[in-house]
């Protein structure tokens, strides 16, 4: 069996995984991480993309909201191309409690949030689909982020470090000697190859996952599993964050991402035996319709793209607990002091961005086990796409052959490196998602350069099949790309097309009703009236028709 040697073993690819990873790296630690999926295809992948001002926490978590402040002035210099300034509004509406506005306002001076009350003919001004009956308004500095472009793009720097990453890798068994943990058994999927990794520290950043991890080497970590569950709306309906002026509950956040607005979020309690598969329930679907309602009226005349939901990486302090009470603040284990477990550490809680804390707060722990004295660097080293000022979209010149709308596209998910895939030599220059603008090269690119395995992975890099037509015309053109550019044999083409309109299927089937059942008829046509997939399933282990 192969066995790789490093310092640190990082299991999780997710936002702290990655952030780990990068952290461990700019010191001159020498890291290997190990996810079992896809970078940021866990709870990173599956929240709302919104850059926490800290207010939503100033009143009921302060501590959260001083860390969410700090790190969203930190995200906004070295992460820049992974997020849209937008700025927040909180509204109060007419049946809303009108003592949690100056409530709200008090507690976020104290936080150190810029807080601004604003008039209600501004909030309109600014927001023209907002509930005109809404009786105030502040401004706070929300802004929305990318998950899968933040991760990956701390992926892509500390493997241009010399970090090692292996991904669709599952960890099958904890290596330990005695009372210290020493290494990690993997099965990597994609080369069907089983191998072992030995490190003087590993660091579990699994999230909600972490409580399996934990559980063979007889550590009781109990997570509480909160589902979160989301809308996606068919175009951008709000153009800044809107948060209802109320205690955080279901169908108060409006985040806009892209070119689609969320809807969000639910919270509720579900088994930790299907976290592996939650699924998004009809009431879930109906309380953020109804509460969306109350903030944005012209919901009820969108389209609803898809229903996802993500599980909240939550500690269980206490049995009786409900996901809303549990504080959103950073945990971070040394399972030397807490289980008699030497050279694990467990990193989780917290939020997507205060990921960077958290990183910062395992590496020194790390740094403190391995006696070796270096300071972290993430604070103020740019992140890969944001090292230096972006281009003068006003003088795109240099991109002959390409049209505005798809340079600043390209531009916008990766910063800087748009110039190092759109000046490219390699051909293509031909569009493969129209909804987000994504050419072949980018696609090129993001195979080449981003541990992209298949067309799910290409999602999350690139956007590909994520827009209003959800992969409806581009998933077979990125099929067919896979066998172009990397070693993908035809059948395997097939196979990753199916997986990929599979995986979609399970986001658009709960909202199943109107225009989005006219759409998926109009995809199951193309892909099964046209192309016939159905009868391309045979050995590849999937069903051949819809449920």
């Amino acid at each position: 069996m192969k066995k790789i040697e490093t310092d640190v073993i990082i299991i999780g690819g997710g936002a702290t995984g990655s952030g780990v990873l990068r952290d461990c790296t700019l010191r001159g630690i020498k890291a290997v991480l190990v996810e079992k999926d896809d970078i940021a295809s866990g709870t990173t992948g599956r929240n709302h993309g919104l850059l926490h001002s800290g207010a939503r926490y100033a009143t009921k978590d302060p501590v959260s909201a001083k860390e969410c402040i700090a790190e969203n002035r930190i995200l906004k210099k070295i992460a820049r191309h992974c997020i849209e300034d937008t700025g927040g509004l909180f509204v109060t509406l007419p049946e809303d409690d009108q003592g949690y506005h100056d409530m709200l306002v008090r507690d976020c001076l104290n936080a150190g949030i810029d807080c601004k009350e604003i008039s209600i003919k501004d909030a309109l001004r600014k927001e023209p689909n907002l509930n005109p009956s809404i009786r105030k308004a502040l401004k706070v500095p929300d802004a929305t982020i990318d998950p899968f472009r933040l991760a990956a793009s701390n992926i892509m720097d500390s493997v241009e470090r010399g970090a090692v990453v292996f991904t669709h890798t599952e960890i099958t068994q904890l290596i330990t000697n005695q009372n210290s943990l020493t290494g990690v058994r993997c099965f990597d999927r994609h080369r069907d190859e089983n191998f072992e990794i030995y490190g003087k520290v590993t660091v579990n950043a699994s999230g909600i996952w972490g409580q399996k991890i934990c559980e063979p080497a007889g550590i009781g970590l109990k997570m509480y599993p909160s589902k979160g569950s989301m809308l996606i709306i068919d175009y951008r309906i709000n153009n800044v964050v809107i948060n209802r002026c109320r205690k955080p509950s279901s169908g108060d956040i409006f985040v806009p991402g892209d070119t689609v607005s969320l809807i969000g979020t639910t919270s509720k309690k579900i088994s930790y035996d299907i976290i592996d598969e939650p699924v998004v329930d009809d009431d879930e679907i109906k309380i953020l319709l109804d509460e969306g309602e109350k903030l944005i009226p012209n919901v009820s005349k969108t389209r609803v793209l898809r229903a996802y939901c993500g599980i909240r990486p939550l500690v269980a302090l206490s049995g009786n607990m409900d996901g809303r009470d549990i504080s959103r603040g950073i945990i971070l284990i040394d399972h030397k002091e807490s289980d008699g477990i030497e050279n694990f550490i467990t990193i989780t809680g917290g939020k997507l961005m205060t990921y960077r804390l958290m990183a910062e707060k395992a590496t020194n722990l790390v740094c403190k086990k391995l006696n070796i004295k270096k300071k972290c660097l993430t604070r103020k080293t740019p992140i890969p796409g944001s090292e230096k000022i972006f281009f003068n979209k006003r003088k795109l010149k240099p991109f002959q052959g390409f049209s505005n709308s798809v340079v600043g596209s390209t531009i916008y998910r990766h910063g800087t490196r748009a110039e190092q895939i759109l000046q490219s030599n390699k051909k293509g220059s031909g569009l493969i998602c129209e909804c987000e603008m994504v050419t072949d090269r980018e696609v090129k690119y993001a195979i080449d350069n981003q541990l992209v395995k298949d067309i799910v992975d290409l999602r999350r890099r690139t956007r590909t099949g994520m827009g209003p037509c959800q992969g409806g015309q581009c998933a077979y053109r990125s099929a067919g790309l896979f066998t172009e550019y990397g070693e993908t044999k035809g059948e395997e083409a097939v196979k990753m097309l199916i997986d990929f309109l599979e995986e979609r299927w399970k986001g658009v089937k709960p909202t199943l009703w109107g225009d989005s059942l006219r759409e998926a008829e109009f995809t199951y046509w193309i892909y099964q009236g046209l192309f016939g997939i159905g009868n391309l399933t045979k050995g590849f282990g999937v069903k051949g028709k819809r449920e």
